[in-house]
C-alpha cells in the first residue's frame, strides 16, 4: 500500500474514532447498549410481503382495483429490524441504507420529516459497518423495493474499522480465511456455504438418531493415538508429568463401547494429524465414526448409500449434485469393485497372479511406481491403486478388499486371509470413508499391531503401536461389528461445490503473519 493511501487509512479510522468519543461525551455510547428487541429479519418481511402480494396479483383480473392500490394496502406493518450498514445514499433530506442481518438484506427509507432533526443528524454520520436496529413501517418504494419506512434508529455498535469497498467485495483469499468475519459479512455465499454446512451435520445427526444410534463423546487427548494411518500431535500434561497426544481418530474409544454393550454407536468430532496443507487436507478436521453390532463392512456399504443419498435430498433437493462442473448421481446404485479388479481395469495388472514381493517389485519398476525398502506386496498393491485408480473413481464407488499390510484394524476375508473385508467410498476421485467388518480377535489383533511396531521401528511414522487397554477390551469380547469412518469436509466440500477444504472449514490453520 502506498504511503499516502496508508495516510489516508489512517486518517479514515481515525474520523470513526471521533465519532465514537462524540457520542460518548453526549451519553450517547452505543456500547453501553445490552438488548435491542426486534420483531422480524429480513427475510420474514419479504418472504410474507411477496406471498401476499403474489396472491393480490392472482386475483388482479377479478378485480376493478390495480393491483398496485392493492399492494398498498398492505402497507403499515410495523417491524423492527436490526442489522449491519452496507451501503447508504442519499442524505440530503431523506436517505436510504440497506442492512444486513443473518438471512439477507432490507432498505431503510429514512426522512428527516419523520425521524426529526436532530435525530436525522445522527443518523447521517453513520458509517458503513455499523450496526442499527430500526422501527418502522413495511412499505414499497416506486420502483417496487419492499422496504422499512423508519420512525427511530437506534446505534447498537459502532464499527471502527472500515469494510472492503463493496463493489469488488473481498477478494483476496488468504485474508479471506484469516479474517473469516470479515469474509462473512461481505459475501452472502460464504455464509450460505455454512448455512448449508450446519444443515449436513444436523440431517446426519437426524438420520442416524431415528435408526438407533447413540451420539456419544470421546477423548481428545490420549496416550495412544491409533485408529488411522497418521503422525500425531505431541503434547506435555503437566498436572501427570506425562506425554499425551491429540487423537488421531475416534475408533479405538468406539469400539470399547460395542464392548461395553452399546451396539450403535456414533461421534462426529475433530481430530488431529500433523500433516501438510492442501486443498483436502488441514490438520485438524471434522471426522464421523460410528460403529454397529452384528453386522459387517455390507451393512456398512447399504449406510453409506442411504445416508449420502438422505442428506443430499434434504439439504439440496436433488440427489444430483454438481462438483466443478461433473454431475454425480446418488441416486443410482452406487458401484462395488475389489481393489484388486480396480487395479487390473486401470493400470493392465493383475495382482491375483503375483505371489511374492520380488514380482511385485518387479512390476512396480515397470510401470514407476516408487516404494520403500519396507512395503510388501499388498502396500505395492495400495500404491498401484493411488497411482493408477483413484483418478478415475468420479461416480460413487466401493473399493472393497484391501491388503491386509495396509489394514491393521479388519478382518480377513475367511476365503482369502491375504486381504481384508474393508472398502473405500469414493467420489470425485476422493476417499470420503473407509469403513470395516471390524477385527474382533485379540490373538489376531496382537499379531497385527506387532507387525505395526515393527513398521514404525523401519520408519513409518504413521505406524500404530499396541494399545493395552484396548487389547484388554477385546480380550472382553466384541461381537461382530461394522465400522465406517467420513470425513465430513470433503462432504461439504462436494455438497457446496466448494473448491478447498478451508472453503468450508470457518477457521482454517494459517501460518502466522510473522513467519
Amino acid at each position: 500500500m502506498a504511503e499516502n493511501d496508508i495516510q489516508q487509512l489512517s486518517e479514515l479510522l481515525q474520523i470513526r474514532r471521533d465519532k465514537l468519543t462524540e457520542l460518548q461525551n453526549a451519553g450517547q455510547d452505543p456500547f453501553i447498549i445490552t438488548k435491542f428487541d426486534r420483531t422480524h429479519v429480513s427475510s420474514q418481511i419479504k418472504d410474507n410481503y411477496t406471498t401476499e402480494m403474489r396472491e393480490i396479483a392472482k386475483r388482479g383480473s377479478e378485480e376493478t382495483e390495480t393491483i398496485e392500490a392493492k399492494i398498498s394496502a398492505l402497507d403499515g406493518q410495523k417491524v423492527t429490524v436490526a442489522g449491519r450498514i452496507m451501503s447508504k445514499r442519499g442524505m440530503g433530506k431523506v436517505g436510504f441504507v440497506h442492512i444486513a442481518d443473518m438471512e439477507g438484506d432490507i432498505q431503510l427509507f429514512v426522512k428527516k420529516d419523520i425521524l426529526g432533526e436532530e435525530e436525522y443528524n445522527r443518523f447521517k454520520k453513520l458509517d458503513i459497518g455499523d450496526i442499527i436496529g430500526a422501527d418502522g413501517e413495511v412499505f414499497t418504494t416506486q420502483t417496487g423495493e419492499i422496504s422499512v419506512r423508519a420512525d427511530k434508529i437506534t446505534l447498537l455498535s459502532k464499527s471502527l474499522q472500515i469494510l472492503p469497498e463493496k463493489f469488488h467485495g473481498m477478494t483476496n483469499t488468504d485474508l479471506r480465511y484469516r479474517q473469516r468475519y470479515v469474509d462473512l459479512i461481505m459475501n452472502r455465499d460464504v455464509k450460505d456455504t455454512f448455512i448449508k454446512r450446519s444443515k449436513i451435520i444436523s440431517t446426519i445427526r437426524k438420520f442416524l438418531d431415528a435408526d438407533g444410534f447413540l451420539e456419544v463423546e470421546t477423548p481428545m487427548l490420549v496416550t495412544n493415538a491409533g485408529g488411522a494411518a497418521a503422525r500425531p500431535f505431541e503434547t506435555h500434561f503437566n498436572a501427570l508429568d506425562e506425554d499425551f497426544k491429540l487423537r488421531i481418530s475416534l475408533e479405538l474409544y468406539l469400539k470399547r463401547l460395542i464392548v461395553g454393550g452399546f451396539d450403535k454407536v456414533y461421534e462426529i468430532g475433530r481430530v488431529f494429524r500433523n500433516e501438510g496443507l492442501d486443498t483436502r487436507h488441514n490438520p485438524e478436521f471434522t471426522l464421523m465414526e460410528l460403529y454397529q453390532a452384528y453386522t459387517d463392512y455390507h451393512g456398512m456399504m447399504d449406510l453409506t448409500e442411504n445416508l449420502y443419498r438422505h442428506v443430499a435430498n434434504e439439504v439440496l433437493g436433488t440427489t444430483k449434485i454438481v462438483y466443478n462442473g461433473i454431475e454425480m448421481d446418488l441416486g443410482k446404485p452406487f458401484e462395488r469393485i475389489t481393489m484388486l479388479d480396480a487395479v487390473k481395469k486401470y493400470s493392465g495388472v493383475d495382482f491375483e497372479k503375483i505371489t511374492t514381493l520380488e514380482e511385485a517389485r518387479k512390476v512396480a519398476d515397470e510401470h514407476h511406481v516408487e516404494y520403500e525398502e519396507r512395503h510388501k506386496k499388498g502396500d505395492i498393491l495400495n500404491l498401484f491403486f493411488e497411482e493408477f485408480v483413484e483418478e478415475h473413481l468420479i461416480q460413487p464407488t466401493f473399493v472393497m478388499d484391501h491388503p491386509i499390510e495396509i489394514s491393521p484394524l479388519t478382518k480377513k476375508k475367511p476365503e482369502n486371509p491375504e486381504y481384508v473385508e474393508r472398502f473405500e467410498f469414493f467420489m470425485n476421485g476422493w476417499e470420503m470413508a473407509n469403513a470395516y467388518s471390524e477385527l474382533n480377535d485379540p490373538i489376531d489383533q496382537r499379531e497385527r499391531f506387532k507387525a505395526q511396531e515393527e513398521q514404525l521401528a523401519q520408519g513409518d511414522e504413521e505406524a500404530n503401536t499396541t494399545d493395552e487397554d484396548f487389547m484388554n477390551a477385546l480380550e472382553i469380547g466384541m461381537p461382530p461389528t461394522g465400522g465406517i469412518g467420513f470425513g465430513i469436509d470433503r462432504m461439504c466440500m462436494l455438497l457446496t461445490d466448494s473448491a478447498a477444504i478451508r472453503d468450508v472449514l470457518l477457521f482454517p490453520t494459517m501460518k502466522p503473519l510473522d513467519k
